[in-house]
């Protein structure tokens, strides 16, 4: 089988995508400090796929712990690196911390996929890197405007980064630029599990529904959108993370006519903040308890994409409507408050 190294594989896509490779015929190892993760997460993969999946708890800003990976697994073929912070608001108070973890770790990823020519790299981007966009939905070639935050900079960074390192070496890259990533897997094994107080919309929701969180606020209500709240794309995991296996068989398969390829990853539709609550209500019958605060710095106003070259060149299929990933979010949140002693708490407290 074709072995395939996923950074940040105790994180919340990179779990999904391990399930997905698997499922796919890959053969799959993982690299994870666990400083934001739990390697419990892996437990659920094994149950989902029969797989037990080995993890190596090494930090990749260290170049001799990232490099002696390579040297233990010289049959890798391709890396999809995942392992970055993503907090947008920490980011904005935490930026010389954002740029040595995002940027560093990269570098020495690359360094390794230049030693042992490896020949396949995906790279987990944003839709941060188009900033406030003066149009949308935003293709691929829609110009960046200036990040909102240092976190939306280190993944214009790392595409710059990624493009460079592609037209100097062998390797194939592509650039896949999420949207946002909500809901669970539908066997409930695996989910999102923020740390600390959760920055990203669906998690906050389903933590105040049951109760985690005793209050949630809508950062802003006076945006120039349909309701006064921000607009962003939202798209099932499972549907991201089948990307990734199509992006590294695209590559394998010899399809890809540069060396650094870049797709959007969205549902090519846009939801309001307001909307994606009233949609959660809908699916779970609870009434959430919210209310409306001021802008949060770093906020992008509006932003979904356009997909339409995923789904031509990469051969991408959509299967998960808005109320699907709400009802696999909460159903997963409700897995926790059942299994909490497994999937919760601190990682530094479950490893």
């Amino acid at each position: 089988m074709s072995k395939i190294l996923v950074t940040g594989g105790c994180g919340y896509i990179g779990s999904h995508t391990i399930v997905d490779l698997i499922e796919n015929g890959y053969d799959v190892i993982s690299v994870d400090n666990n400083t934001r993760s739990t390697p419990r997460i892996l437990g659920g993969v094994e149950k989902i796929t029969g797989k037990k999946i080995k993890n190596y708890k090494v930090d990749l800003c260290n170049f001799d712990d990232t490099f002696a990976i390579f040297q233990e697994n010289t049959d890798i073929i391709g890396i999809i690196h995942f392992a970055a912070y993503k907090s947008v608001g920490e980011s904005v108070l935490q930026p010389l911390m954002y740029f040595e973890n995002n940027l560093n770790s990269l570098i020495n990823l690359l360094k390794c996929v230049h030693e042992f020519q490896i020949s396949h790299f995906v790279f987990s981007s944003s839709c941060t890197v188009y900033g406030n966009p003066d149009k949308i939905p935003v293709t691929e070639t829609t110009p960046m405007k200036p990040a909102e935050s240092p976190y939306g900079l280190t993944k214009q960074m790392g595409e710059q980064i990624i493009t460079e390192f592609a037209k100097a070496n062998t390797a194939n890259c592509i650039l896949l630029r999420y949207f946002n990533p909500v809901g669970a897997h539908p066997s409930i094994l695996i989910g999102e599990l923020p740390i600390g107080r959760p920055a990203n919309l669906v998690p906050a929701i389903t933590q105040t529904a049951i109760g985690k969180l005793p209050q949630m606020t809508v950062f802003g209500d006076d945006y120039d959108t349909r309701d006064g709240s921000c607009v962003r794309d939202y798209i099932h995991v499972s549907d991201i993370s089948h990307a990734h296996t199509l992006a590294l068989q695209y590559m394998i398969e010899g399809k890809n006519s540069s060396k650094c390829e870049i797709f959007n990853l969205g549902s090519g539709d846009g939801t309001t903040v307001l909307e994606a609550i009233k949609a959660f209500e809908k699916v779970s019958g609870v009434p959430l308890n919210y209310i409306v605060g001021p802008r949060r710095p770093g906020d992008v106003i509006a932003i979904y994409a356009n997909n339409e070259l995923a789904k031509k060149d990469l051969n991408w299929e959509l299967k998960y409507s808005l109320e699907e990933m709400m009802t696999t979010a909460w159903k997963w949140e409700l897995r926790l408050k059942t299994d909490e002693k497994f999937y919760s708490g601190k990682p530094s407290e479950l490893n």
